[in-house]
């Protein structure tokens, strides 16, 4: 069991950054790949950031490329969500997810078994 807990969100200027914090408790968060997803008023959950179990691994949607940039640090059970040059379009509620057990790099929200309660990002023009 994994559980999940988001930081860092807030209000930002467009061109601007946050830091995302993604803090877990559970003995198996080294084994386990993470993700970021997020979703705005009236939209579906998009997948934003994967990065598998030893950090050596990411992939990135096409909207984020270049600017978002995920990590993780397994001895603080933390992943990281880097944004930068961010831009209105950015704006939503970003979820943390935990993949089960040895898992891979994971694009799907069904592929994810564990989920953060969500941290709010807005971005304003």
């Amino acid at each position: 069991q994994v559980q999940l807990v988001e930081s860092g969100g807030g209000l930002v200027q467009a061109g601007g950054s946050l830091r995302l914090s993604c803090a877990a408790s559970g003995r198996t968060f080294s084994s386990n790949a993470m993700g970021w997803f997020r979703q705005a008023p009236g939209k579906e959950r998009e997948f934003v950031a994967t990065i598998n179990w030893s950090g050596g691994s990411t992939d990135y949607a096409d909207s984020v490329k270049g600017r978002f940039t995920i990590s993780r640090v397994n001895a603080k059970n933390t992943v990281y969500l880097q944004m930068n040059s961010l831009k209105p379009e950015d704006t939503a509620v970003y979820y943390c997810a935990a993949t089960p057990v040895n898992y891979g790099l994971a694009y799907s929200w069904n592929e994810y078994a564990f989920w953060g309660q969500g941290t709010q990002v807005t971005v304003s023009s």
